[in-house]
């Protein structure tokens, strides 16, 4: 297990700096010149010269991704080009805002998720079932933006019941965090929900051809029993492989949603620093997406190894 763990980590880093590379290299190719978008109408020849010397953009782009990605290891981002601050001090609250509002999502998402997809399973071909499947196929056919969009229209605009914009400080209140950030919530917990009900519902019905889950009927045992006490723990591999590309999508996937109700996370600091051409922030930014995402898939792995013991030998 130690050995299995092991090679996990180390393919976690090469993922991580495969993706660094990415992240640089599609900064590097945007169109445009960064020192001109700079300095606008003083790009002068000489300005320029100078504002390239700053910015580091006279030298190599090896010797600036060696420098850019040694530092973000050690912890330093770089400085925010509009700001002149360090990047990592911009992107802490903004952080712990994103991780609020994924962890707030999740709480609701995963349980609610799994427990429509058992109850489909137990009632397999009724109303509930068909009923379950169409409207988690209309939320997972529907962009997150246009949810975000209906539910403002509808509980904001219509009814009042909640706030439209999701204006959160560091010195609100946690019950009023709640209570400003339960529409983005909601927004995630939609788009979300149906690919790990769909999942459970899948994984669960897989395993009810089992012989064992025969002989467990033959004994008379209520199918809900079977279906949570035999069948569900046999099927957790992939139920947390797709709960944990959900998570991933909390974090990374809340630009849209962050945007839509100006939900002050990474998302929305993403989104104004490409608007500012502020290249270091959008570096860290998608850096720390990519390791969220990295690390999420990584401990979904090692779960599923941990809830399967036929995975930890080779076949």
């Amino acid at each position: 297990m130690g050995k299995l763990i092991a090679q996990r980590l180390a393919l976690g880093f090469l993922t991580l700096f495969g993706a660094s590379v990415l992240i640089f290299a599609g900064t590097e190719l945007l169109p445009g010149d960064l020192a001109s978008a700079l300095l606008q109408n003083n790009a002068t020849e000489e300005n320029l010269a100078v504002m390239r010397k700053q910015l580091g953009l006279d030298r190599p782009a090896p010797v600036r991704y060696v420098e850019w990605f040694g530092g973000a290891l050690k912890g330093d981002l770089g400085k925010s080009l509009a700001t002149e601050r360090p990047v990592a001090a911009d992107l802490a609250p903004r952080l712990r805002n994103t991780i609020f509002l994924a962890i707030y999502a999740a709480v609701v998402a995963v349980p609610l998720a799994i427990a429509l997809g058992l109850l489909a399973a137990v009632f397999q071909g009724s109303v509930f079932d068909r009923a379950v499947n169409t409207v988690t196929l209309m939320t997972i056919s529907i962009p997150e933006y246009l949810v975000g969009y209906l539910l403002m229209k509808y509980i904001s605009v219509q009814l009042g019941w909640l706030p439209t914009l999701a204006n959160v400080t560091e010195e609100t209140p946690l019950g009023e965090r709640f209570y400003l950030s339960l529409l983005p919530m909601l927004t995630l917990v939609l788009v979300t929900i149906a690919h790990m009900m769909r999942m459970t519902r899948a994984s669960v019905l897989a395993i009810m051809a089992s012989p064992y889950i025969e002989m467990a009927f033959l004994k008379g045992i209520p199918k809900w029993i079977v279906v949570v006490r035999h069948a569900f723990p046999n099927a957790l591999a992939p139920v947390i492989s797709v709960v944990a590309l959900n998570l991933a999508y909390l974090i990374v996937g809340v630009v849209v949603v962050e945007s839509v109700f100006v939900y002050p996370g990474l998302g929305q600091l993403m989104v104004d620093a490409v608007s500012k051409h502020d290249v270091p922030v959008v570096q860290a930014c998608g850096l720390l997406f990519a390791s969220a995402f990295i690390v999420l898939n990584m401990l979904a792995d090692i779960a599923a190894i941990l809830a399967n013991p036929r995975l930890r030998h080779p076949r």
